[in-house]
């Protein structure tokens, strides 16, 4: 064996899946999103719809069949829990 069982690392952890991780936790989460003109706005990681900034009506994100594929010139920070 290369690792302890009892012990996993962080590592380790993050690579296994959600729902066999010692501390279930899911792989999405809330992010916001600069647009190109300035607008901040908050959304999914997982979006299943087209997001679209409500200032200059610009395509931010786009579905896919997991994580939502941001356009180009969008920059994104992940929120912190509260």
């Amino acid at each position: 064996m290369n690792g302890d069982l009892s012990n996993p690392t962080f590592e380790d952890q993050m690579n296994s899946h959600k729902q066999k991780r010692l501390v279930a936790e899911p792989n999405s989460y809330f992010m916001d999103v600069r647009c190109s003109c300035g607008n901040i706005l908050t959304m999914f990681s997982h979006a299943q719809d087209t997001v679209v900034c409500s200032k200059c009506h610009f395509k931010v994100a786009s579905p896919t069949g997991g994580k939502a594929k941001l356009s180009n010139g969008v920059s994104y920070r992940v929120k912190k829990d509260n």
